[in-house]
């Protein structure tokens, strides 16, 4: 037996290991089964350069579980080490045999590789009180070692007795562990980081059901019938019963137990597109969602250069009330599953898509957990930006039927993606669509050309009239309608931002909400409706409403709109209605709880505001009161006492 002394800095390595190495303790199983991955991987490569000798055999690497024994061990049948080997990679922390294969071997598949850092072995310490490595190189001539360790510096090293070749992680599991020696524990973690490994992953066994073979079947001995009278009296009867159809027999089988691969080693990222079918994409979707609608469509990404990256990003149906969770696209490097905070590489936008981004270059931290800020990052964030884009492009441009029906799932993204990312907002403005109240879509400069002639104000800016809420904005929308105005349809949260964002574009295009301000105010032409009443009757009005209302803050204007328009209208700045539509989006409430600010518009041209001037005594300041009311009401501004008072005046004018 031989002792040494790991070559450290400090006595304390391992409880800063234990403490800080890794962001999840769990993730020690993905670094040591990841780690036996990379030496199958190794032998390989040895092996198609000729420089490892004789048959790989089976190369399934097994997870075993011993609760009583208080083990888990990881064993594969991969290249091995040598004693010197062991002392070189395991004793000096921090050299990594991966990153030193990879560069010996340097395109010659050792992109397969996952190792990096060298420091994975030692994550084993955290759920560990003591750690075994029993391992036989492939080399010919190697002689088995066993390297043992209880977490401080000393260790011990000896010859072992083991015979195949390859390595043995076994872990004596401390009592605050004790949830790594469930079998659901470990195969859940199995499942959520080694699913897409590239080499078989055993845990355990299952039972399958297979035929059973004829020398295996029982033979009954057949009965033999004595030759006597009563048997002679019944071989007819038997003979008749012989010519009935009989039902065909079940085949027998039998249970064995098969062992139990967890992983799909060959996942659809890592295949080409023309090798795929939808239902392939379909099939691996539900899968990774179980719980998920299907897909609209989805995107295969695949680069080699100036970076490796691989992947598949499918566009689910997006709820217009724009629900980002943060954890559906996973990140792999070399099939191992990294992290499913992403934002570093996948633009907040992109957020709302589903899928798998795999690549060997994105740049890790020791715990593969958190992604560092690098050049690289930035790259691969464009790209995938890039090809969403080309994406909904190209269907916009071959397939806009289908892209249409897809629209109000696509549409938030896009419009999310415009707001956020001026690249994309270059791109998507000639596949972006507005949708109006008749269903209709049309991109910007589409609509921009049917609307100009009629929506074209004094100032030379086209006019766009747009609703938030179709159902109480109705009669305004009708209003427009019958001037043969257009209105757009901005219902969702994100509008708002989305206006505001349009705005600063399109320099000769303004935004006004179709219950902003009378119709002759909103799209504004050369000339004005004349007033058919005097000044001393506008006056008179302006005083008689002003009384009804109560409240000096609130300004009274009687002006000429259309005879079509109501007699009484409500008018609130554009500015501050856009400001409490935005706050609703993050769930704020510093525009909501302000005082509503608002003016009225008593309509000159109105016949019903002209009986009220022939009216007089209270029956004029009630008409007066009801016009009032009724301009709130369509406005949903009417509540309370003030509410029930309209009810009960409206059912007395009734009588």
């Amino acid at each position: 037996m031989q002792t040494g002394t790991i070559s450290v800095q400090t006595e304390n390595i391992f409880p800063i290991i234990k403490k800080y190495l890794y962001s999840d303790q769990e993730i020690f199983l993905r670094e040591l089964v990841s780690n036996a991955v990379d030496a199958t991987q190794k032998l390989k490569t040895l092996s198609r350069l000729g420089e490892a000798q004789g048959e790989l055999g089976d190369l399934t690497i097994e997870v075993k579980l011993d609760a009583e024994a208080k083990t888990l061990t990881i064993s594969d049948k991969g290249i091995g080490m040598t004693q010197e080997e062991v002392e070189k990679y395991i004793t000096q922390i921090a050299f990594s045999s991966a990153k030193e294969f990879a560069e010996k071997y340097e395109g010659k598949d050792a992109d397969n590789i996952i190792g990096h850092f060298g420091l994975g072995f030692f994550s084993a310490f955290m759920v560990a009180n003591k750690v075994e490595i029993n391992t036989l190189s492939h080399k010919e001539g190697a002689e088995a070692v066993r390297w043992t360790s209880d977490g401080t510096t000393e260790y011990t090293i000896e010859a072992s007795d083991k015979a195949e070749r390859g390595t043995d992680i076994i872990l004596h599991i401390e009592e605050d562990a004790n949830e790594y020696l469930r079998e659901a524990r470990i195969e859940e973690l199995l499942n959520k980081y080694c699913r897409f490994l590239p080499v078989d992953i055993q845990f355990g066994t299952r039972t399958e059901y297979v035929p059973v073979e004829k020398d295996e079947a029982t033979i009954e001995d057949a009965e033999i019938v004595e030759d006597d009278a009563e048997a002679t009296a019944n071989t007819d009867e038997a003979a008749a019963e012989t010519t009935e159809t009989e039902e065909p027999k079940e085949p027998e089988t039998k249970a064995i137990e098969v062992p139990k691969i967890i992983n799909s080693t060959h996942p659809i990222w890592k295949k080409k597109p023309a090798d795929l079918t939808d239902e392939d994409y379909k099939n691996f979707y539900r899968a990774l969602y179980p719980m998920g609608e299907e897909p609209l469509f989805w995107i295969h990404l695949n680069v080699d250069y100036p970076f490796n990256l691989t992947g598949v990003l499918f566009f689910p149906k997006i709820k217009a009330n724009i629900e980002v969770r943060k954890d559906r696209i996973h990140l792999y490097c070399n099939q191992v599953f990294v992290t499913d905070h992403v934002e570093e590489i996948v633009p907040d936008f992109l957020m709302l898509l589903h899928g798998v981004i795999d690549s060997p270059d994105i740049p890790l931290n020791v715990s593969r957990s958190y992604l560092q800020s690098d050049p690289e990052v930035k790259k691969i964030n464009k790209y995938i930006t890039r090809k969403v884009g080309d994406k909904l492009d190209e269907m916009f441009r071959k397939e806009r039927e289908n892209f249409e029906e897809k629209w109000e799932s696509i549409g938030v993204l896009v419009k999310y993606g415009m707001v956020t990312d001026e690249k994309f907002y270059d791109k998507a403005k000639k596949f972006c669509l507005l949708t109006n109240t008749e269903g209709k879509l049309a991109t910007f400069d589409e609509y921009q050309e049917k609307v100009k002639a009629l929506q074209t104000d004094k100032n030379n800016k086209v006019i766009v009239l747009y609703t938030n809420d179709k159902e109480n904005q109705h009669s305004y929308i009708e209003a427009a309608k019958s001037e043969g105005y257009d209105v757009l349809e901005f219902d969702q949260l994100l509008d708002p931002h989305f206006i505001g964002n349009l705005e600063q574009k399109l320099t000769d295009v303004q935004f006004k909400r179709v219950d902003a301000d009378p119709l002759h105010k909103l799209i504004e032409k050369e000339g004005e409706n004349v007033s058919v009443l005097t000044e001393d009757q506008e006056k008179s009005l302006t005083e008689l409403f002003k009384g009804q209302i109560g409240d000096d803050k609130v300004m009274v204007n009687v002006e000429p709109l259309s005879s079509s328009e109501n007699p009484v209208v409500i008018t609130k700045p554009e500015f501050m209605r856009r400001m409490k539509d935005m706050s609703n989006l993050g769930g704020q409430s510093m525009y909501g709880d302000m005082p509503e600010f608002f003016n009225v518009i008593v309509n000159a041209n109105h016949p019903v505001v002209a009986k009220i001037l022939e009216s007089e005594g209270e029956k004029q300041t009630e008409a007066a009161k009801q016009l009032y009311d009724l301009a709130l009401l369509q406005q949903g501004m009417l509540k309370g006492a003030d509410l029930t008072n309209f009810v009960n005046r409206s059912v007395n004018l009734m009588g």
